[in-house]
């Protein structure tokens, strides 16, 4: 594929290599040749088995679990790419890992997102390929273009169909700080919204739960970015189950889906979950509740307009939504 006298070509690290492929398949490329392995002593040795210079160049890595092998495969590659002349290199990070590490909550945290956006950029990446940051504002940690892409669009057309009658349908935001997330999605359904205010008196005493909105004899849809040990989601379940919720389901962008998740989720009471492959869904943690969407296709999309130099923000247009195309 040459659009503009430098070839397109797909790199994978080993954090999520199905998707690599799948988006590489939509673009109509093969994945690019490298070894991503380690030496005896644990080091990453990357070795790309193919020329790269001159070319536009995409490395498909989501940081996740085991977020700094993942995250040093690709600082290593996007450094061995630099090194051998690659024309641009866009860091394709469908998951960003530390995202949640944004701010100084107390004194003396570090701020680890900014890290390692200076990492990415330090290693001699020219650009940035993510969706659904934690906080959209993250895109201002990089010194180079952001391209955020949105999950909210994929997760509402799966439910549009699912719910062609979504006369008793409402869409739940599991915490204040989901509430503009939960309202982009209602508006695509044309569904109106409750919010989960929860709250701790005090140290060791269990949360109180305040749920604004009607949801009484309604099927919900609780609705979040990121689900990592469940604990918010299924105590939100089990508060809208308690004041006559009908039925409960639940999806989100990123499974991190971490120690006692799967166990809590199953126990719910949550009829479906739905979630994006941002992050492979390993085969011990697959349930016949939980249904995995593909997001290659935007993420392919996405890398075939970085390449010809055309609009982002055009991706959704049809959806009245715009994704962040910061240097466009």
């Amino acid at each position: 594929m040459n659009i503009h006298g430098k070839d397109i070509k797909v790199f994978a690290g080993n954090a999520h290599r199905a998707l690599a492929e799948e988006i590489a398949e939509k673009i109509g490329i093969p994945v690019g040749k490298a070894t991503v392995g380690k030496f005896s002593d644990g080091e990453t040795e990357v070795n790309i088995g193919e020329v790269v210079r001159g070319s536009d160049v995409f490395i498909i890595q989501p940081t996740c679990a085991p977020v700094n092998d993942n995250l040093v495969e690709l600082l290593i590659m996007i450094d061995a790419l630099k090194r051998a002349s690659a024309g641009r290199i866009t860091a394709v990070i469908p998951y960003f890992g530390y995202a949640r590490q944004d701010r100084k909550a107390k004194a003396r945290d570090p701020i680890s997102a900014k890290l390692v956006a200076n990492l990415i950029t330090v290693a001699g990446a020219d650009r940035v390929l993510t969706m659904d940051l934690h906080a959209p504002q993250l895109q201002g940690f990089f010194d180079i273009p952001v391209d955020h892409l949105l999950g909210v669009p994929i997760l509402a057309e799966y439910f549009k169909k699912k719910f062609p009658d979504a006369s008793d349908v409402v869409a739940v935001a599991p915490d204040i700080g989901g509430v503009g997330r939960a309202r982009k999605f209602a508006e695509r359904l044309d569904i109106p919204i409750a919010i989960i205010d929860k709250r701790r008196p005090k140290a060791n005493v269990s949360e109180i739960m305040n749920i604004i909105g009607d949801v009484k004899d309604k099927r919900v849809i609780l609705v979040d970015d990121v689900i990592d040990t469940a604990g918010t989601i299924v105590n939100a379940a089990k508060a809208l189950l308690e004041i006559g919720a009908k039925e409960i389901y639940a999806c989100c962008t990123h499974p991190v889906l971490s120690g006692p998740a799967i166990e809590r989720l199953s126990n719910s009471g949550i009829k479906e979950l739905v979630i994006l492959n941002t992050i492979p869904l390993p085969k011990e943690k697959e349930r016949d509740f939980i249904t995995v969407l593909s997001t290659a296709e935007i993420f392919a999309e996405a890398i075939e307009r970085i390449y010809g130099d055309i609009s982002i923000s055009t991706l959704f247009t049809q959806q009245d939504e715009h994704v962040g195309d910061k240097g466009h």
